[in-house]
């Protein structure tokens, strides 16, 4: 297993943990975090990784990005020019990467999830959050707009009106509002959010993960095409799962009434 900076990596199974490691700056985001992050990613089918978790060291999850050393202008250069390269090369690439892995994700989510750092945690599939976590778009309180994918995964976790108060106002959203807006899947006393999203990730690593790849690339797809590309997309997603060890498995496993043994195939 590769040598890293920033992030620190660990696997028990079928579960690759990837925990953001720089807890002196509240794990903010910056060039080398990302391309640890990305690294890690290409690196999940060599490791026959079948779920992972994302979660950050000390009392944060991330502050957002990071901002040290960020130049606000001069010398002919424009800040918002930066800030376009920046996401075209470093952010954006990343959440895509995210959204098109072939396994299960889960994020604990331990204190501040700000910025970037929101929409990292928000894009789990499973988001488990201690009962002091919050979620934060604190871009307007700087004269910025959400990035990295924000203003479409906030919509759809939070609802538009509360996403809009939390884009517009810049305020937070405190874990236990999230869980009753629908935004996450657990709230739970802080000393206990490894646990249980440990508990889920390891749950969804024994599942069917062939299938599993496919229903969260067919759930965020669907959210922008018609009825017809999801069903489309269904079907074609039906064949790769159809076509799998463990469908297999699994019907035999139904019909001789035990449990399911799936491997991932």
């Amino acid at each position: 297993m590769a040598d890293y900076n920033t992030v620190r990596v660990d696997q028990s199974g079928g579960v690759v943990t990837l925990t953001l490691n720089k807890p002196d700056k509240m794990n903010a985001m910056g060039p080398e975090m990302v391309a640890e992050m990305m690294s890690v990613f290409d690196a999940l089918p060599g490791m026959e990784a079948r779920a992972l978790l994302i979660t950050g060291e000390g009392r944060g999850f991330s502050s957002g990005a990071d901002l040290s050393g960020r130049s606000l202008g001069g010398g002919g250069s424009k800040p918002g020019d930066a800030s376009r390269r920046s996401l075209q090369t470093s952010f954006n690439p990343l959440m895509l990467a995210l959204a098109g892995l072939d396994v299960p994700v889960v994020t604990a989510v331990n204190g501040a999830a700000a910025g970037i750092g929101c929409t990292l945690a928000l894009s789990g599939d499973l988001i488990v959050a201690g009962k002091s976590a919050y979620f934060l778009q604190a871009f307007v309180n700087i004269g910025l707009v959400p990035d990295g994918g924000a203003t479409w995964v906030l919509p759809k976790a939070a609802g538009i009106p509360a996403a809009m108060e939390a884009m517009l106002l810049g305020e937070r959203i405190a874990a236990e509002r999230a869980h009753e807006l629908g935004m996450i899947n657990r709230c739970v006393e802080d000393d206990a959010v490894m646990d249980e999203a440990r508990a889920l990730a390891e749950r969804l690593a024994n599942g069917p993960t062939v299938a599993m790849g496919q229903i969260r690339r067919l759930v965020r797809g669907a959210q922008s095409g018609s009825l017809s590309d999801a069903m489309n997309a269904e079907a074609e997603a039906q064949r790769i799962a159809g076509n799998s060890e463990d469908f297999v498995e699994g019907v035999q496993a139904f019909l001789g009434k035990r449990e399911a043994q799936f491997k991932g195939r």
